[in-house]
């Protein structure tokens, strides 16, 4: 089995009404219990604060520099995440149409590399991703 990242993004100002953001927890817990249920489930995790919570560290000739916010600027932030087993990738995208219909969001999804070493310098010389 492959491991997916199913990943949730959310713009910073954006906000469910009180009413569905039950409705979105209690979904994406019944969610977590199907994907468990399935053997799929490896961890989930919300990440707090949006994206003015985040911090980079860069490097510069020898130094190191941190900066506020997100990597790359952007609308939306990454605001959550699944990893998940998934046979393949129409199985990821099965449990990421589920996700979206939890969440009332968009789900991106993208395998885990599952190579050796030697592999991902290879793939990374000859420009595969």
């Amino acid at each position: 089995m492959t491991q997916y990242l199913l990943a949730l993004y959310m713009a910073d100002e954006f906000h469910y009404a009180p009413e569905l953001t039950q409705q979105v927890w209690d979904a994406v817990g019944a969610l977590n219990d199907k994907m468990t249920d399935a053997g799929a489930f490896v961890f989930q995790g919300g990440l707090h604060g949006g994206s003015q919570a985040a911090t980079v560290v860069r490097q510069s000739g020898g130094d190191f520099l941190t900066t506020d916010g997100p990597y790359a600027e952007s609308k939306e932030h990454l605001a959550g995440f699944w990893i998940i087993n998934a046979a393949d990738l129409d199985a990821a995208l099965d449990w990421a149409t589920q996700a979206t219909a939890a969440c009332l969001r968009p789900i991106e999804v993208r395998p885990f590399f599952g190579g050796s070493l030697d592999d991902a310098i290879q793939a990374n010389a000859s420009g595969e991703q």
